[in-house]
């Protein structure tokens, strides 16, 4: 699934008294650390301060100037709410440009040992372990125990959660705790439903599978074109398959892995998982399915449905964000695909997994052993991490994009006519959830969120809202359990992903059930020829340590 952050959010706990909040509280008036003295920093005063008796200081006494390697971001740091950023903290940003592709990019900065002060990275994956093993990135426990409170108040037990094995912290998540929002979805047009099952069409009652395919069967029969063009009941995005496999997923409940009798297995041993792939093998041998589907890159497969010609899709439901947006246009609003839940024989619909969320966030943010300012660094930081430097980064700037009203934050009616008419432009002038970083997953004491993508939710997220809030669940036991990069078994593991990969299409595009079942089997003999036995050895016992870990 791609990085589409549009709907995460943030929670901020009770402001800490930290260094850098009162350095904002403040108007940035406060006196910094003795240059670069390690020592000063160490005590969190500058000597004249602390020979005076003053109170700790927040600032450098010089503004620092950090590089920050940022993934999903390469412009420079100058619009108003970096600006405010830099006043708050004295703290001068330089984004390093993320040219070409970003893992590229990291991988050459770690083989140079040519590091930026602060990089953000993704999760998951071997590069974070590789970092952490060339001694790249430092441990941040010193740090976060003298400079940030706020970090800690805020990220919680996630800190405890994104421990190396070594207990140590080397990184902060970004989008972390779990957030209480839908995922995938049986995405399905709401007019065509509203004529073929207006009882359910309002959203709020799940569908069998055997209702989905009746649907899909009464569309085509009913609507064989579409403006002169065949139409297609169902659709697959063939180069999203994560999303596709996942949608399917949830209708029979399944999770990242099959457990059995302790043992964490593939997915595709779950006997349920069988059942799953014969349905959609029907589904397609029955042509509702779109027989072009698997050659479908993302591009094809918005343009199908933008069309028109498309009644359902499996996907999330912020992917079908332009698709939508041309129905819309041309339509009407209950023209555009909505997110309904679908459920399997003998599934109760309150254990479906159309929602996998990881508490454990999308990035890791690190600083890097280059950095000469780390205490500096760690200050700003925790200001970012604050509820105040949250509020800054997702809202913009307090008095210019929204305002405290009756002790509730309201967004000004210009900021939100903005995002809705020209997202990309607003926040790229504004600043306003531009840099998205140290970023919490949750909601306000106020009521209000703290992402103002969440402020007003549009018709199709009430919808997603509605049929499947239910059916969130946490993936973080389960995440990134594989062998580690360069071991004889990661070998093992990636040939049993590039077998599955291959043989899943295969056997939905099967022409008899017979065929579907011979794929299905021939695809475990292969994965058991290629050693999957002794990957998932490896993927139980990293499980298992996981959790002692987590104690």
């Amino acid at each position: 699934m791609t990085k589409i952050r549009v709907l995460s959010a943030v929670v901020s706990l009770a402001l800490a008294g930290s260094m850098l909040a009162a350095c904002g509280n403040n108007a940035g008036n406060n006196a910094g650390t003795n240059g670069g003295n390690a020592n000063a920093a160490n005590n969190g005063a500058a000597s004249d301060g602390a020979a005076n008796g003053g109170a700790k200081d927040t600032k450098p006494s010089e503004p620092i100037t950090l590089t920050f390697f940022d993934q999903n971001t390469g412009e420079a740091f100058t619009n108003p709410v970096a600006q405010e950023i830099m006043k708050k903290t004295g703290v001068k940003v330089e984004i390093q440009q993320p040219t070409g592709n970003p893992a590229e990019k990291l991988n050459l900065m770690l083989a140079s040992g040519d590091l930026p002060d602060i990089i953000l990275m993704s999760r998951g994956g071997d590069l974070v372990n590789k970092y952490i093993a060339a001694g790249a990135i430092i441990p941040l426990n010193e740090l976060l125990d003298q400079y940030g409170p706020d970090v800690k108040s805020q990220y919680g037990d996630i800190l405890k959660q994104t421990r190396h094995t070594d207990g140590k912290n080397y990184y902060l998540s970004n989008w972390y705790g779990l957030d209480n929002d839908p995922v995938f979805g049986v995405q399905m047009r709401k007019d065509i439903l509203k004529e073929l099952a207006p009882d359910k069409a309002e959203g709020g009652q799940p569908f069998t599978t055997e209702e989905f395919e009746a649907l899909l069967r009464s569309y085509k029969e009913k609507y064989p074109t579409v403006d002169g063009k065949t139409s297609i009941p169902l659709t697959l995005n063939g180069e999203n398959m994560g999303a596709v496999l996942g949608t399917f997923k949830g209708m029979w409940g399944m999770k990242t892995y099959y457990e059995d009798n302790g043992t964490l297995r593939f997915d595709v041993k779950d006997p349920k998982y069988r059942e799953m792939m014969l349905y959609m093998n029907k589904l397609y041998r029955d042509g509702l399915i779109d027989k072009e589907w698997a050659v479908s890159k993302t591009q094809t497969w918005e343009q199908k449905i933008a069309n028109g010609i498309v009644f359902s899709t499996p996907a999330a439901y912020w992917d079908l964000g332009n698709a939508n947006g041309a129905l819309k246009k041309a339509g009407g609003e209950e023209s555009q695909l909505f997110a309904y839940k679908v459920v399997a024989p003998g599934v109760d619909p309150a254990k479906t997994t159309y929602g996998p969320r990881s508490p454990l966030g999308w990035d890791a943010i690190a600083i890097t052993k280059n950095n000469k300012h780390p205490e500096e660094t760690m200050k700003f930081i925790n200001y970012l991490a604050s509820e105040e430097g949250q509020y800054l980064l997702m809202w913009g700037i307090e008095g210019t994009n929204w305002d405290v009203k009756d002790g509730k934050h309201v967004p000004r009616e210009e900021l939100l006519k903005g995002l809705k008419d020209d997202w990309a432009g607003t926040t790229k002038s504004t600043g306003v959830r531009y840099w998205t970083w140290f970023v919490k997953n949750g909601a306000h004491p106020d009521g209000t969120p703290y992402d103002i993508a969440r402020y007003n939710r549009g018709e199709v997220d009430q919808m997603a809202i509605k049929n499947l809030l239910d059916s969130v669940w946490d993936t973080s036991p389960y995440d990134n359990l594989g062998p580690e990069g360069g071991t004889p078994v990661s070998l093992n593991y990636q040939k049993i992903t590039d077998i599955m990969k291959q043989s899943l299409t295969k056997i939905i595009i099967a022409g008899s059930e017979a065929e579907a079942n011979a794929g299905f089997d021939a695809m475990l003999a292969a994965m058991k020829a290629a050693g999957d036995e002794k990957v998932e050895a490896v993927i139980t016992d990293n499980y298992n340590k996981r959790l002692e870990l987590w104690k």
